[in-house]
C-alpha cells in the first residue's frame, strides 16, 4: 500500500500530513510509524498528522508521536493541518477542527494561520523539581513546564528537560519541558523538551503559548507577545474573550508517498 503524504513545518516544528479521509493510515504500526519519522533514514518529522472525518467538527486531527504514541493536541500541527485542509478544498477559511484536547478553530489569514486553543487548565505554579530556578505548569491541550531562565544559548537541555519531562510531579504521563527567557522589548524566546520526541525541537506551539500564558500571568510580559523559537521562526499569543490564540505561518515543503511495510 502506497500512503500519499505532505510535509510541512510551523515555525520549524515538522511534520507528515496524511489525508486520511478514508481511515486506511496504518494507526496501529509504531514500528512503521517510526521508521518514517526518523530523520537520517526515513523522512523525518516530529509527528505524524492525519486529516480524518468528524461528526462534530470540519474534520478531525489525529497527531502521533515519532515513538508512535498519540497524543491530543499539537499547536503548530493543527496549524498546519488547517492549510492542508484548506488547500485540499476539504474545509472553509474558518474551520472547526476536533482532536483530541477538544475542538479547535483556525483561520486561514493569507500565509499565517491563527489557531484558538481550548482553555489552558490544570495550572501549578512555583513546583520545586530540584532544579534552582521554579518550575510552572499548564496544560495547553498537553502538559507544559515552564522555567525561566536568563541564560538560554548556554543551557544543558538534553539533561535539563528530560529531568523535568520525567519528574515523578508530572507521572505518569509525564510533560513537555519549556524554558523561556524575557527579552528587553518585552518578546520571549524559547527553547522546548518534546516528550514523544524526547529531544529539543525548533518550536513547540503550545510550549510557546504555556510559557506565553505562565508569563503574562507573573508579570513578566504582557499579551499579545511575540515567541522567538529556536528555529528561528516567531509565534504570536494572544488572549481574549474569544479564548487563547496561536498565529504563525504553516508552510509545505514538498509531498511524496511511502510504501507501507517493515522497511522505506
Amino acid at each position: 500500500m502506497k500512503i500519499p503524504f505532505t510535509k510541512m513545518h510551523g515555525a520549524g516544528n515538522d511534520f507528515i500530513v496524511v489525508d486520511d479521509r478514508a481511515l486506511t493510515f496504518p494507526v496501529a504500526g509504531k514500528g512503521f510509524i517510526a521508521r518514517i519519522a526518523a530523520r537520517r533514514t526515513g523522512i523525518g518529522c516530529d509527528g505524524i498528522i492525519l486529516l480524518q472525518p468528524s461528526d462534530a467538527a470540519d474534520l478531525k486531527m489525529r497527531f502521533i508521536n515519532p515513538d508512535g504514541n498519540e497524543v491530543g493536541m499539537c499547536g503548530n500541527g493543527a496549524r498546519c493541518f488547517a492549510r492542508r485542509a484548506f488547500d485540499l478544498g476539504a474545509a472553509p477559511e474558518k474551520m472547526a477542527i476536533e482532536t483530541g484536547a477538544g475542538i479547535v478553530r483556525a483561520e486561514v489569514l493569507g500565509d499565517q494561520i491563527r489557531l484558538t486553543l481550548t482553555d489552558p487548565s490544570d495550572w501549578r505554579m512555583g513546583l520545586d523539581v530540584g532544579q534552582e530556578q521554579p518550575v510552572d505548569f499548564v496544560n495547553t491541550g498537553v502538559e507544559h513546564a515552564v522555567v525561566r531562565v536568563d541564560d538560554l544559548d548556554g543551557l544543558d537541555l538534553p539533561k535539563l528537560g528530560s529531568g523535568i519531562r520525567h519528574h515523578e510531579l508530572f507521572a505518569p504521563a509525564g510533560t513537555n519541558a519549556n524554558f523561556v527567557k524575557v527579552e528587553a522589548d518585552g518578546t520571549l524566546s524559547l527553547r522546548t523538551y518534546e516528550r514523544g520526541v524526547e529531544a529539543e525541537t525548533l518550536a513547540c506551539g503550545t510550549g510557546a503559548t504555556a510559557a506565553a500564558l505562565v508569563a503574562a500571568r507573573q508579570g513578566w510580559v504582557q499579551l499579545p507577545v511575540a515567541v522567538h523559537c529556536a528555529g528561528g521562526y516567531d509565534l504570536t499569543i494572544d488572549s481574549g474573550d474569544g479564548g487563547t490564540t496561536l498565529s504563525g505561518g504553516a508552510t509545505t515543503v514538498f509531498e511524496g508517498e511511502v510504501e507501507y511495510g517493515d522497511w522505506i
